[in-house]
């Protein structure tokens, strides 16, 4: 069991990790394959040494106990590096506590421990081809109890660490009604069943890390399902909740980070008899980005507060999701913009930065989404 670490040092120990160790390391982490996989894992080993792993789960599942509140700030930290939470083990605190509220003795034991302590990593198939992410009630990935056991044939894509995960939990559709939206269950799925198939890697915009799977007549125990057979969509939302907070720390940080590397541009480079600081028209790009990410981390602190304190979550997470996810994308846009073309090239990590920024208005629900859920509960 790990002791609760003092949280004096702590936001500068991970800073230190973060910046002296994963930050250096990621391009050979952006390029996979066996040589990023190599270094991922030594990564990780260092983190576990050095007492930073898994910082947000609880002490009881190895994690250091740290609440949301507590964890948060570190959270964006972490963040400053797509890479950070993998390789400081934060990133399975939602598939752990999944597991660890809604899985059978046979689950927690076979999955969640393993997985914890490093030994078995964890993914999530949730979205389709051709079926709109946004509408989870038209999924067609089915499940059929025969026996003792799950039947499932279906596919998923978007499905983060397949081809490296020792189990996927998907999202299936396991019976029918009059209720759309209680027919879905999710079932932990070892990758290694006869008939699951990692059918292709995904790139989007460039970059690695999704898959899309398919699934014939996979079949799985029937002590595999988390919660109540048809209750899914209810285990899912509490997820989500949760994950969407998460990762509007995580972009922060890279706000954050692409900011910083604004600022530095614009105090070095010299152009036209002095700083580009000095150029009044640049201003504006930095009054409106520190506007933007003081907006951003306002709202996605007052997300983590609904949570903490248990509230109606939907209008917090949303707003801060849709906003957080606005803000990066435009630090990030001026950012480039100050570095003229080196902007647009790998020898900053803006571009690295702005595959993130674009894809984090469609991920985990696309702005649109969310601005008319927001916009209906305060309409009513």
């Amino acid at each position: 069991m790990t002791e609760t670490l003092p949280r004096t040092d702590l936001a500068a120990r991970v800073r230190a990790f973060v910046v002296d160790r994963i930050i250096p390391a990621e391009t050979l982490l952006l390029a996979g394959g066996q040589p990023g996989g190599q270094v991922m894992r030594a990564l990780q080993d260092e983190a576990r040494q050095g007492g930073l792993w898994a910082l947000p789960l609880p002490v009881r599942l190895g994690g250091h106990g740290l609440d949301l509140r507590t964890y948060a700030p570190l959270a964006e930290i972490e963040g400053c590096s797509d890479f950070g939470p993998t390789a400081l083990g934060s990133d399975l605190v939602l598939d752990a506590l999944m597991l660890d509220r809604h899985g059978t003795t046979t689950v927690r034991t076979r999955y969640l421990a393993p997985m914890t302590s490093g030994a078995g990593g964890p993914s999530f198939a949730m979205t389709e081809p051709g079926v709109a992410g946004s509408d989870p009630t038209r999924l067609g990935t089915t499940a059929t109890l025969d026996g003792d056991t799950w039947r499932i044939t279906g596919r998923k894509w978007f499905t983060s660490r397949a081809a490296t995960a020792a189990f996927t939990t998907v999202v299936c559709r396991t019976h029918t009604g009059t209720d759309n939206r209680n027919g879905f269950s999710l079932l932990v799925v070892p990758t290694d069943s006869p008939g699951y198939r990692v059918v292709r890697e995904l790139p989007v915009l460039g970059a690695g890390g999704q898959y899309e799977i398919s699934l014939d007549d996979v079949r799985v125990p029937a002590d595999h399902l988390l919660g109540e057979p048809g209750q899914g969509l209810r285990i899912i939302g509490e997820r989500l909740a949760l994950g969407r907070t998460l990762r509007c720390l995580r972009w922060l940080g890279q706000a954050q980070r692409a900011y910083d590397l604004m600022l530095a541009r614009l105090t070095t480079r010299h152009a036209h008899g002095g700083p580009l600081a000095g150029q009044q028209l640049l201003h504006g790009l930095v009054f409106d980005s520190h506007a933007d990410i003081a907006a951003a981390r306002a709202l996605t602190h007052a997300a983590v507060d609904a949570l903490v304190d248990g509230g109606s979550t939907r209008v917090a997470v949303g707003t801060a999701k849709v906003v957080t996810a606005r803000a990066l994308h435009a630090v990030v846009d001026r950012a480039i913009q100050v570095h003229g073309a080196e902007g647009l090239t790998d020898d900053t990590p803006l571009p690295m930065l702005a595959r993130t920024a674009r894809a984090a208005r469609i991920l985990d629900g696309p702005d649109e989404l969310h601005i008319t859920t927001v916009a209906r509960r305060l309409l009513s």
